[in-house]
C-alpha cells in the first residue's frame, strides 16, 4: 500500500484491534450491551458503539449517557455502568494490555482464554516471530534444512526432533534450563506469547509508517497557506503533531529494539531466570506501548478516513480536522510519552 494508492482506515478484527473491546467478553447484565463494542474515537475518548454498518455508519453513545438510554434507576449506579466507567479509562484494548489491566482493575471476563489474537493475525505475525526464534533454530538445528510457517510449527519440531544432532542439542538446552527434554516445548510455549506480543507491537508500528508519512506531508500545505500561516496557534499545533509522531515512533522503535537485543542475548546465555527476566521486562511496558500505539492507530486511521489521498480535502479542511478532532488525542499521546515511555 502506497500513499498514491490511497490510505485505508485500519480495520482489524475485534480481538486483534488496539482500540476495540467487544463487550461480549464482559459479563454485563444488559443484553443490548453484550452485542455492543467499546471503542476509542479520534479524541481517544471511549464510547459505546451500539451498531456499525457501511450504510448507516457508527452509532456511538457516551458511557455517561447509558442510564438515560436504558432507563436505569437514577437513585443508584447500575452495575454495568460501574464496569463500563472502569473500562473507559483503560488506555488500550489490545489483548496484551487487557490481560494486565482487567486484573488490576478487578474486572471479570467471561473467558480469559478469549484474550488472544485470532489465528489469522497470529499467522500474519510469523515473519516477526522469526526475529525471536531464529537464534533458537540456529542453536538446535544449525546446518539442517528445516522450515516452519508458524510458532506452532516450531514447537512441533521441538516435540519430535527427527535429527540426531538436534536431539543432542535439545538435551543440552534442557540441561541449561534445568528441565526434562520433553518439557522444553511446554516451556517455549509459555514464553512464546511474550515473543508474540513483541511481534504484534512491531507489526502495529510498522504498518503505521505510511500513515505517519502522509500526515506529516499534509502539514506542509497548511504551513504555507497564505491565510492559515498567520494563525500562530495552528502553526504551533502542526509542529506538535509532527513532533509527537516522530518522537513516539522513535521511542517505541527504540524500546522494541531493546527487547529484541535482550532476546538475542538470552539465547546465548539461556536459563529460566533469563527467560523470566525478559518476560517481566516486556510485560512492564505492555500497557504503555499499547496505549501509545492505540492512540496513534486511532488518529492515523481517522485521518486516512477523512483524507485517503494526497489531494483529498484541502489545507483549510485538514487544518480544521487537526484543530477540532486530532489535537486532543495528540496531547494525550504526548502525555503518555512524557509520563511513561522514557522510564
Amino acid at each position: 500500500m502506497t500513499e498514491e494508492d490511497g490510505l485505508k482506515p485500519i480495520n482489524d478484527s475485534d480481538m486483534d484491534s488496539l482500540f476495540v473491546l467487544p463487550l461480549s467478553i464482559i459479563p454485563l447484565q444488559t443484553p443490548a450491551l453484550q452485542a455492543a463494542r467499546l471503542i476509542k474515537n479520534v479524541r481517544l475518548r471511549s464510547v459505546v458503539e451500539i451498531f456499525s454498518d457501511i450504510q448507516t455508519g457508527s452509532g456511538q453513545i457516551e458511557v455517561e449517557a447509558l442510564p438515560a438510554m436504558f432507563s436505569w434507576p437514577a437513585d443508584q449506579v447500575h452495575p454495568d455502568l460501574m464496569i463500563l466507567r472502569r473500562l473507559a479509562l483503560l488506555p488500550s484494548y489490545d489483548v496484551y494490555s487487557l490481560r494486565i489491566s482487567l486484573r488490576e482493575h478487578g474486572i471479570m471476563v467471561n473467558d480469559y482464554a478469549a484474550l488472544k489474537l485470532s489465528p489469522e493475525k497470529a499467522a500474519e505475525l510469523t515473519r516477526y516471530m522469526v526475529m525471536f526464534t531464529r537464534p533458537l533454530m540456529k542453536m538446535i538445528y544449525s546446518g539442517e534444512d528445516v522450515n516452519f510457517e508458524s510458532y506452532d510449527d516450531l514447537l512441533r519440531l521441538f516435540r519430535d526432533p527427527d535429527v540426531k544432532k538436534a536431539r543432542v542439542r535439545l538435551e543440552s538446552m534442557a540441561k541449561s534450563l534445568n528441565i526434562e527434554v520433553f518439557d522444553v516445548p511446554r516451556f517455549l510455549e509459555d514464553y512464546g506469547d511474550t515473543f508474540m506480543s513483541l511481534s504484534y507491537f512491531r507489526h502495529c508500528l510498522d504498518r503505521l509508517e505510511p500513515y505517519f508519512t502522509a500526515c506529516v506531508r499534509a502539514l506542509a500545505p497548511i504551513r504555507s497557506h497564505f491565510q492559515l500561516k498567520q494563525n500562530v496557534n495552528l502553526m504551533k499545533t502542526c509542529d506538535m503533531v509532527e513532533e509527537v509522531i516522530n518522537s513516539m515512533s522513535a521511542t517505541i522503535t527504540g524500546r522494541l529494539e531493546v527487547f529484541e537485543k535482550r532476546t538475542r542475548e538470552m539465547w546465548e546465555n539461556i536459563s529460566q531466570e533469563e527467560f523470566r527476566a525478559i518476560r517481566t521486562m516486556v510485560e512492564r511496558y505492555h500497557i504503555t506501548i499499547g496505549a501509545a500505539l492505540c492512540g496513534l492507530t486511532v488518529i492515523m486511521s481517522s485521518f486516512a478516513r477523512m483524507f485517503p489521498r494526497p489531494n483529498s480535502g484541502g489545507p483549510i479542511k485538514r487544518a480544521d480536522f487537526i484543530m477540532t478532532e486530532m489535537i486532543q488525542g495528540i496531547e494525550l499521546i504526548r502525555d503518555v510519552e512524557k509520563r511513561y515511555m522514557g522510564t
